[in-house]
């Protein structure tokens, strides 16, 4: 397998209407990441060494979306929708190059496992000319037929076109298949259109491969690998299989999720072994996690990196840039924001921390904030090691604060801070005896004149 070559052709051209979206349907994300992208990640996997997208709507977005998650991939235009033999042979350049494995699959297929691929491949290097990936269902109404003969594809039966008894097959297409690289342009060329619609059917080549005394055999995964998405309640459904599949995949690697139900990842999340994630855990895009952490519930986290032993939440948010080193703590309705919390460092409530650095061991006190963004540019906070801000701290940046100094509770700093040094930046406490009874009498009095 590994000496045979391939290319994958998706098929992602479609409007997708019933999305009522003015975004190409294929470019809504499962996961963080667009559907076909979910698509050409299965066909790289499945030892795709090259990627084709037939696009159509949208084309100079797709090519753009393409650029981030296919930046090899060559794109062809379908510049007029007449079915999906005409639509894979808008890459008739891409497929000539003489490729042992052809995959044709779809950009809306975001569930497909590489496997179901692999053993399609596997099939035409043992001599199939064509292999339908099908599956089997109890409840097949709507779906075209796989009709077998002693072992072999003979044909696909559209259910209106079923006879009776063809009707009773449980076995259906999956839309997805592979075709061996030297047939592929003869059997696409002789793909007619003689139907209702006048349109290139891509499901003829398997009458036409069989007819001319070449194998075509039909392999079996599961319903989620053809899953097509149509609309937005498919498009959940989608997520909430992949949601599940990742969630016992974790799980199953040495993560504790003690509400998994409630936990959701991105496509790239990383999280290791002896973590502990508690109920309602949001993970976006780029975020690693290495092992013995703890992420407490109603966390939102996004583009961070948080070291072993690390201590998260409840009701964080690390947005990203945020770099937490070994045994850092981060609590409750704290913000985090393209900065390093090294070793030990704790923040602990109510609390953001901007652009900045928090050294070994420091401790920052509820309500703290660095003061980072002027309205036109950010700038830098400097904690070092050992520091202690109070609570309620307003630290203007540009700003440093040295080792082991400590800032005073409800102060605001505007200027570097020595070590060891004790800073005050606040108002001196005045009292007026009596005057808060003034206050109330004289509030009173205006209050009551305003109600007559």
């Amino acid at each position: 397998m590994s000496q045979r070559s391939c290319l994958s052709v998706i098929l992602a051209a479609g409007e997708g209407t019933r999305m009522k979206s003015a975004l190409p349907k294929v470019l809504h994300q499962i996961a963080g990441l667009p559907m076909v992208a979910h698509v050409v990640k299965a066909a790289e996997a499945a030892g795709a060494g090259s990627q084709v997208l037939v696009i159509g709507h949208g084309a100079e977005e797709m090519r753009k979306a393409a650029a981030k998650f296919a930046p090899k991939a060559e794109t062809f235009v379908q510049e007029k929708r007449l079915g999906t033999a005409h639509a894979v042979l808008a890459a008739r350049e891409a497929i000539s190059k003489g490729y042992d494995d052809i995959l044709v699959m779809f950009g809306d297929t975001p569930l497909i496992d590489a496997d179901a691929l692999t053993v399609a491949r596997l099939k035409l290097a043992e001599g199939a000319a064509v292999v339908i990936i099908g599956f089997r269902t109890p409840n097949p109404t709507g779906y075209g037929r796989l009709i077998e003969k002693s072992g072999k594809l003979v044909a696909i039966r559209e259910e209106k076109d079923c006879s009776e008894e063809e009707r009773k097959i449980t076995f259906c297409n999956g839309g997805l298949m592979a075709v061996a690289g030297a047939q592929a342009l003869m059997l696409l060329e002789a793909v007619g259109n003689k139907n209702a619609k006048g349109e290139y059917y891509l499901t003829d080549i398997v009458e036409i491969a069989s007819g001319r005394g070449l194998d075509v055999v039909a392999t079996e995964a599961s319903f989620e690998n053809a899953l097509g998405i149509n609309n937005r309640a498919e498009l959940a459904q989608a997520e909430g299989i992949w949601q599940q599949r990742r969630r016992q995949e974790v799980m199953l690697s040495g993560v504790t999720l003690i509400a998994p139900e409630t936990v959701y990842f991105s496509h790239d999340t990383e999280i290791g072994a002896d973590t502990i994630v508690e109920p309602n855990v949001w993970f976006g895009p780029g975020v690693k996690i290495a092992t013995g952490a703890k992420i407490h519930a109603f966390s939102h986290i996004e583009g961070a990196t948080i070291a072993s032993n690390c201590d998260i939440g409840p009701y964080a948010r690390l947005r990203p840039g945020a770099d937490l080193r070994q045994k850092a703590k981060v609590g409750n309705f704290c913000e985090v924001k393209q900065a390093v919390i090294e070793e030990g460092a704790k923040v602990n409530h109510l609390t953001y921390i901007g652009d900045a650095r928090v050294g070994a061991g420091a401790n920052i006190g509820a309500g703290t904030i660095t003061c980072n963004y002027d309205g036109y540019s950010k700038f830098f906070t400097d904690i070092g090691a050992g520091a202690f801000v109070g609570s309620n701290s307003s630290l203007v940046a540009p700003v440093t604060i040295g080792m082991g100094a400590y800032i005073a509770s409800g102060s605001v700093i505007t200027e570097s801070v020595p070590e060891d040094a004790l800073a005050f930046g606040r108002a001196r406490q005045k009292t007026i005896p009596g005057k808060g009874k003034e206050l109330r009498e004289r509030f009173a009095s205006a209050a009551a004149a305003k109600e007559k």
